[in-house]
């Protein structure tokens, strides 16, 4: 399939790009020979073929789910240089206006 530079302005114009009219020519030529490879992969019979969701055989390895013991909040607040009613104080982050 052959792109003309009337679509290749579309295009440029749909991705806010401005284009000089060599590259609007360079890009016809390339997305040309872009939409050429994706007719050829489309011609090809994969009806016998399984769909592929990893191509790596390998598995994740998970480790056992085990509950461990964690901070306690004294623990947790105790090198906080400020705190408040069992919360960490910090400068205020959103600013009225």
């Amino acid at each position: 399939m052959k792109l003309d530079i009337t679509q290749v302005k579309k295009v440029a114009k749909l991705a806010n790009l401005t284009l000089t009219p060599k590259e609007e020519e360079k890009f016809s030529n390339q997305l040309s020979n872009i939409l050429g490879y994706i007719e050829e992969l489309n011609s090809v019979d994969t009806s016998d073929i399984p769909p592929t969701f990893n191509v790596v055989s390998k598995e994740n390895v998970l480790r056992e789910d085990r509950e461990e013991v964690g901070l306690t909040q004294e623990d947790a607040l105790s090198n906080a240089p400020v705190k408040k009613e069992g919360f960490f104080v910090s400068k205020g982050v959103f600013k009225n206006e």
